[in-house]
């Protein structure tokens, strides 16, 4: 779903509703392309978000505080900070049919106006003042386009006007019936005459005229009824447009969201009205920062993960298929000796020996190789009896290690579930790279910020300290957790280290509960209406050896049944 000319002229006014006059109190770099405004006005907060990513531009205001993802600022988002934060926003406009949104802020460095450009492939934000660029999010020089120079110390140049298409405000029948005479192209669509001829008229709502004009999306522009076509335009897609009566709302495809609009559409699935545009928007998006707002990032991320227990699967397997019982090695040894014993005994070309070994014993086939002598066959069992001698002492230590490796990889694969911001999903990243499961180019750190665990304290104050990644539960257990605090953590699957802290009181069952739940909501059962948690002394808690960060052993421990909840709801 693109950001039309009409939704960007509805969200003006819904910005204009709710923030003009309004004072900027924070500002964050919510990802790689997106800023995030904390705005106080009409005696409340209001979150407003910026995107210049090439896919999904857009800008609406969020339900929630936004946090930041990125361990260092860009240099837009520090002069944002600089120009935008403690000042006021004064107006927010837009030029007529185009996609950009300009806003205007008062602060102590003067005014300056944010420009959102939010066009798929060449969107961007532009802080802008007295006319010169002082940074945008995506520099563009002349060697990409000599017409606009898009960059900082440069002069703003808006985009070039749309030409050569009619103004739905100026449209007769008389002006447009002309468009679908002499048509060169048979197979010409409706809907794709509509789009480049009309201003505002985007892909959705020329299929939206077109059904409600009696045609199908599919219809070709010679089989359209002209006449029928511009009343449904004018009277039920144009007016209420140009009147600015918006109508948001949610459409639906296969059941779920596809998108948004301010007019309500009966050519798709299902259509939902919502409170407002932010709110239509927010449902089609997901929540940026949010738990959703990171699902693009995670999907290489979880691809290397299931890549990386597949290799490991398959070379344990490999390796348990490789150990051969202690007296399977041992008939190796004697097989050899037997052809030894019988080698004046055996015929050229012959494929087998029948000889026992043991007086008390059956005899056993030992299978020949008819190309060897006899010497040469008896050495091959020599050698595979070295072989797998050898193997059956050291593969038990590499199978252990490789089930080490695939541990952690589902504690990885939990703790990407967990991830909230790009912070996490790099540590994640990195942790694949070192572990030699991140496949072509090494994964570049956003920066040199590590995320902290969770710090909790109860109602009767005892300090928790929860982990939410295999690094924070190395910290939690092991730098913050001393000999006689509780350690939890869920039974038999990846997830959080909790430390209850021992302050000389006796730590009370609900305080048990209570971070036995945060331990079932940081771990692979979150979901699960009911976890177990096992309850230990830290003391009893062991680090594995030679493994990767986080992975323990423990012992004497008690197990409690919870309901996870996140500390978020405590």
């Amino acid at each position: 779903m693109t950001m039309d000319s009409f939704v960007v002229a509805a969200l003006v006014d819904e910005l204009m509703d709710t923030i003009v006059g309004g004072r900027v109190q924070d500002s964050v770099m919510v990802d790689s392309t997106g800023i995030g405004l904390e705005i106080y006005a009409n005696h409340r907060r209001q979150y407003l978000y910026l995107s210049a990513d090439t896919q999904y531009p857009r800008v609406h205001l969020i339900g929630e505080k936004l946090r930041r993802g990125t361990a260092k600022p860009s240099q837009l988002a520090l002069l944002i900070r600089r120009y935008c934060e403690g000042g006021h926003i004064l107006h927010v406009s837009h030029p007529p049919f185009e996609r950009i949104l300009e806003m205007n802020i008062i602060g102590e460095e003067g005014e300056v106006t944010l420009v959102i450009e939010p066009m798929e492939r060449r969107s961007n934000i532009i802080l802008v003042q007295n006319g010169m660029i002082l940074d945008c999010a995506r520099r563009i020089g002349p060697q990409e386009n000599r017409y606009r120079i898009t960059l900082p110390a440069h002069q703003y140049v808006a985009p070039p006007p749309i030409e050569g298409r009619m103004n739905p405000a100026d449209l007769t029948l008389e002006s447009f019936a002309p468009l679908f005479e002499g048509l060169l192209d048979p197979e010409l669509k409706t809907t794709s005459l509509l789009s480049s001829n009309l201003l505002g008229m985007s892909g959705l709502l020329a299929r939206e005229a077109v059904v409600r004009a009696g045609g199908s999306v599919t219809q070709k522009a010679q089989d359209a009824h002209v006449s029928v076509l511009y009343r449904v335009l004018t009277e039920e897609i144009f007016a209420p447009l140009l009147k600015r009566e918006w109508q948001p709302g949610n459409y639906y495809q296969k059941g779920e969201i596809a998108g948004f609009s301010v007019l309500p559409l009966v050519h798709v699935e299902r259509w939902e009205s919502t409170p407002s545009l932010s709110v239509a928007m927010c449902a089609h998006y997901g929540i940026p920062g949010g738990e959703d707002g990171y699902r693009v990032a995670k999907i290489p991320v979880a691809k290397m993960i299931q890549e990386g227990l597949a290799k490991e699967g398959a070379k344990l397997n490999s390796m348990q298929k490789s150990l051969r019982d202690a007296k399977d090695i041992e008939r190796l040894k004697q097989s050899g000796e037997l052809i030894f014993a019988y080698q004046y005994a055996i015929q050229a070309q012959q494929t087998k020996l029948v000889a026992q070994y043991d007086p008390d014993e059956p005899a056993f086939e030992i299978r020949l190789d008819p190309r060897l002598t006899p010497t040469e066959n008896a050495e091959a069992y020599f050698h595979r009896y070295d072989k797998a001698k050898r193997a059956h002492q050291e593969v038990p230590a590499l199978i252990e290690d490789s089930q080490h490796k695939i541990a952690y990889l589902h504690q990885l694969e939990t703790d990407l579930d967990l991830a909230r911001n790009w912070v996490e999903i790099d540590e994640i990243r990195q942790s694949l790279h070192q572990l030699g499961h991140w496949n072509g180019q090494v994964p570049r750190k956003i920066g040199g910020e590590k995320t902290a665990p969770l710090r909790v304290v109860s109602a009767d104050g005892f300090v928790m300290w929860v982990g939410r990644n295999s690094r924070q539960n190395e910290e939690v257990t092991f730098k913050r957790g001393s000999a006689d605090d509780l350690w939890l953590h869920v039974r038999g699957v990846p997830g959080a280290h909790v430390v209850i802290k021992f302050d000389g009181r006796t730590i009370p069952e609900a305080v048990i509960q209570q971070a036995s739940s945060h331990a079932a909501y940081y771990s692979k059962l979150r979901h699960e209406a009911s976890v177990l948690v096992d309850v230990t002394q830290c003391k009893h808690v062991k680090k594995i050896k030679g493994v990767a960060v986080g992975m323990v052993t423990y012992r004497n421990e008690t197990t409690r049944s919870v309901v996870p909840h996140p500390v978020e709801e405590r």
